[in-house]
């Protein structure tokens, strides 16, 4: 359950990077955001996470975020921009935790990785009037993480709010998942823990496979699916020298079972 503390948020955020998450793959517009950047505080340090998302997939990029944030150090500022839902009436916010500060469309995919931990503040940001309605990622969400970085305090980038869209889950019931990853492999990468699996029997809509378990990918057969333990700790379907998702053409929050 989200816990807001009140009163409790940092004024200045001491930002210790800035860290990019996008589904904008390899176009102009991650260069546009970093410009916007680095234009507002040239000596910002800037990484990139992922703009690999598969086009439009909250649910991806909320898995991606989930289990990478921890990674880097605390006082991140994560820009997370998968924003199917850009110029509509949906929020553009700031989340401050314990440790880290977000900024996001409010569509769920701040939900996963915040929903655990201690809230701080949470702050609808404000848009301003020359923004494009098609492109959050530049005029919104790059400048606020510039006015951070140049130590504007957080409210005076938009209005204190106490809700945050709360609608992503990931659903796993029993031995049903989902898929939640392609990476640029096509390695198809579920929510569902491995168990100490020899081999699998996978339901795919109305396809059955059995496939075997291997360690690694040099383990598998030469041709073929078969399944491993992804690095995410959670099984992960997968062709040696090729792609899963060739054979499967699934696609992230697509349900599986096993059997």
């Amino acid at each position: 359950m989200l816990a807001l503390n009140r009163g409790d948020y940092a004024e200045v955020v001491m930002v210790h990077m800035i860290v990019l998450l996008t589904d904008f793959g390899e176009s102009e517009y991650v260069g546009m955001m970093k410009g916007v950047i680095y234009s507002h505080c040239p000596s910002a340090t800037v990484v990139d996470l992922t703009h690999s998302i598969s086009p439009q997939s909250v649910i991806e990029a909320a898995w991606v975020l989930m289990h990478s944030h921890r990674l880097f150090p605390v006082e991140t500022v994560f820009v997370c921009v998968v924003d199917p839902g850009v110029g509509t009436s949906r929020r553009a916010v700031l989340v401050q935790t314990s440790d880290y500060t977000f900024l996001a469309p409010d569509n769920g995919l701040l939900w996963p990785t915040v929903s655990g931990s201690r809230v701080r503040l949470i702050v609808d940001l404000e848009v301003p009037e020359d923004a494009a309605p098609t492109f959050h990622g530049r005029d919104v969400f790059a400048r606020a993480a510039a006015r951070l970085w140049c130590g504007t305090e957080p409210l005076a980038l938009g209005s204190q709010c106490e809700s945050l869209n709360k609608q992503l889950h990931f659903y796993l019931s029993g031995r049903a998942g989902q898929v939640v990853r392609i990476d640029r492999f096509g390695n198809i990468i579920t929510n569902i823990p491995p168990s100490g699996l020899q081999s699998v029997k996978l339901v795919v809509g109305s396809k059955r496979h059995s496939l075997p378990f291997c360690r690694t990918y040099a383990e598998g057969p030469d041709s073929g699916l078969f399944v491993t333990k992804s690095s995410y700790g959670t099984l992960e379907l997968t062709v040696k020298n090729g792609s899963a998702n060739d054979v499967l053409e699934m696609r992230p929050g697509d349900l599986l079972e096993l059997q």
